[in-house]
């Protein structure tokens, strides 16, 4: 069902509708997100008021009817009263933004300039953002290194005390161990030209100024979001990445079949597997199963080929 592109790219509509469902964000700071962070070339909003939301809808749940109502295809509950309402995007005029004769495109929320702090705190390993120390560097903030290095679950302290983190599929307010600003996955943080943050219910607004400033000293527009698990990329990224391994374990397709088709099918800055490899699996798990502790309905429960992935990986280490 689905063959290979309208089957791995069902999270690529699915996390971004569910974000916004849960009032975290609104379509434009969505879009602008997996744009400018992720560096997907549409925003899953713009890109389905372009299809059509009457098309796209149709596609999801066709394909979780094939599926026997398998929870990781859940359609949307805001795109359906889109389509009842007939506001099937540009065709129509409107869909989740105004397409009548001169209207603009909302802009995404993003915060005005704040001061840089002059120094921060790097403990441990950033994972898949630890080329955020050299962009810190570069930027002219001195950068204190401690903790162990091979800690892949690593921090930055900025000087107010607050954390930042990257995403790890929780809530930044769930880690009772610091204040905690979560900030969200780029596939390339050099090229990114926005980042986005969501702090933690105890952060104080001189926590959230201080990362901005960071953030913005490496030249990134920054959107600040509410604290929900996995953000948008992350959750995003890790399901897609899920999707595509399944389908390979599963004879769909090799990894070389799957990895062209989601580049060239529908365009996207890289294939699943690729990221896969550059992410690593044990990362890519831990953010599933702590999005299944959030939301234990069986729809983050990562898949076998994942799990068999990453215990590989961890023997290799």
């Amino acid at each position: 069902p689905g063959f290979i592109v309208n089957r791995v790219a069902r999270p690529f509509y699915a996390e971004a509708f569910r974000v916004y469902e849960e009032r975290a964000a609104d379509p434009a700071t969505i879009d602008a997100a997996l744009r400018e962070s992720g560096g997907f070339k549409m925003g899953p909003f713009e890109l389905t008021d372009l299809i059509g939301q009457d098309v796209n809808e149709a596609v999801t749940r066709s394909v979780w009817e094939s599926f026997f109502h398998d929870p990781k295809f859940t359609p949307s509950l805001a795109q359906r009263r889109l389509v009842e309402s007939g506001l099937h995007g540009r065709k129509s005029g409107r869909g989740w933004y105004d397409h009548g004769a001169g209207a603009t495109p909302p802009a995404p929320h993003t915060a005005e300039p704040r001061r840089a702090p002059r120094e921060v705190t790097i403990e441990g390993s950033l994972g898949p953002a630890d080329v955020l120390r050299e962009l810190i560097e570069e930027a002219g903030i001195k950068v204190v290194r401690d903790g162990d290095p091979a800690d892949w679950k690593g921090r930055i302290e900025l000087p107010g005390g607050a954390l930042l983190r990257l995403s790890d599929g929780g809530a930044a307010s769930d880690d009772e161990s610091g204040t905690y600003i979560h900030f969200d996955l780029s596939l390339d943080y050099r090229a990114a030209t926005r980042i986005v943050l969501a702090p933690a219910d105890s952060a104080a607004p001189e926590d959230v100024d201080e990362a901005i400033g960071l953030f913005q000293a490496l030249g990134k527009q920054v959107s600040v979001i509410d604290d929900v698990p996995g953000m948008i990329v992350v959750r995003t990224v890790a399901m897609i990445v899920d999707f595509a391994l399944d389908a390979v374990a599963r004879g769909v397709a090799g990894p070389e079949d799957v990895d062209t088709a989601m580049r060239l099918g529908v365009n996207y800055p890289g294939g699943p597997l690729e990221w896969a490899g550059r992410l690593g699996a044990t990362w890519l798990e831990c953010v599933l199963d702590a999005l299944h502790y959030a939301y234990p309905t069986g729809r983050y429960g990562a898949s076998p080929a994942l799990r068999r992935r990453a215990a590989a990986e961890r023997k290799v280490l």
